[in-house]
């Protein structure tokens, strides 16, 4: 990474953080899920160019995802208000996940195209609206159910887990990185990286937990941090993988220094889930 593509992250960073947290902070949940809901999209949008040649194919994937990803997160009874006349569907969200491959097998099969590419571009929608849609809206389920002030810091608690992971993975790597982690996929990649960055996600969860959230434990943080940024380096590798079977570098060119918006949260697909689950289980286990 050249000094300048650095500088250009840092400026991208300078101008994203205070309105990201602006968003992350307020009150309402709302805020939190309309700044999750654009990243999905953009996402999407980005995976469905790799993988759908066919531009009218990409427009009708975006509408099942956006449609999939906005139902799934408002259809939870956590999001609707409590009295809302629509609320005796919101334990129904499995039905929601229907959209994600009905919708698109509806479409495929009126305008399947070209016949022996119709399961390869039907398998890329439906993968794309989870992959990039509903992994990560589940980010935003974090900061809804955890509520309030605690709710954004447990998104800031994802975000600087990955960021500075990611930054001890560049520096290890870089200065100490001699085997390469999984060369077929990732050549860059190093086991002094893979190590650099668990470090620094565990730093990251520590200082997260020492100066703003006082509901985790230690053992929480530790649990969280190293299995969760071993998932989240898997994250990064997966969308490695995405990448080289289809012959593109970066996943997009919205944010200098960056890529795409995938190639920024690509670690952060894996890891929002794991801690939304854990949170979710441990709150499970406290009320036993």
């Amino acid at each position: 990474m050249a000094l300048g593509n650095l500088a250009s992250r840092f400026l991208v960073a300078v101008v994203a953080a205070p309105l990201l947290l602006l968003g992350f902070y307020q009150q309402s949940h709302i805020p939190t899920f309309v700044i999750v809901y654009a990243a999905s999209l953009l996402a999407m949008w980005e995976l469905f160019s790799m993988m759908l040649d066919d531009r009218q194919d990409r427009v009708a994937s975006m509408v099942f995802g956006g449609l999939t990803v906005a139902a799934y997160y408002w259809m939870h009874p956590a999001s609707l208000p409590e009295r809302a006349p629509w609320n005796m569907l919101a334990d129904s969200r499995h039905v929601v996940l229907a959209l994600a491959v009905l919708g698109p097998g509806l479409y495929y099969l009126f305008r399947f195209g070209d016949m022996q590419t119709v399961a390869r571009r039907m398998a890329a929608t439906t993968f794309g609206i989870v992959y990039a849609g509903l992994l990560l809206i589940m980010a935003a389920e974090l900061k809804r159910d955890v509520g309030g002030t605690q709710g954004g810091h447990m998104i800031v608690f994802v975000l600087i887990v990955v960021w500075l992971g990611d930054t001890g993975a560049y520096f290890a790597g870089r200065f100490l990185g001699k085997s390469k982690l999984y060369e077929a996929v990732s050549p860059k990649k190093t086991w002094a990286g893979a190590f650099g960055g668990l470090a620094g996600s565990l730093l990251g969860a520590c200082l997260m937990k020492a100066f703003f959230i006082d509901k985790l434990g230690w053992v929480d943080v530790v649990l969280l941090a190293v299995p969760g940024a071993a998932l989240a380096q898997m994250g990064d590798l997966a969308e490695s993988l995405i990448k080289r079977s289809t012959g593109v570098k970066d996943s997009g060119a919205i944010l200098p220094g960056h890529g795409g918006i995938l190639d920024r949260i690509d670690a952060v697909l894996y890891f929002a889930p794991y801690v939304y689950v854990y949170i979710q289980a441990r709150a499970f286990i406290d009320a036993l």
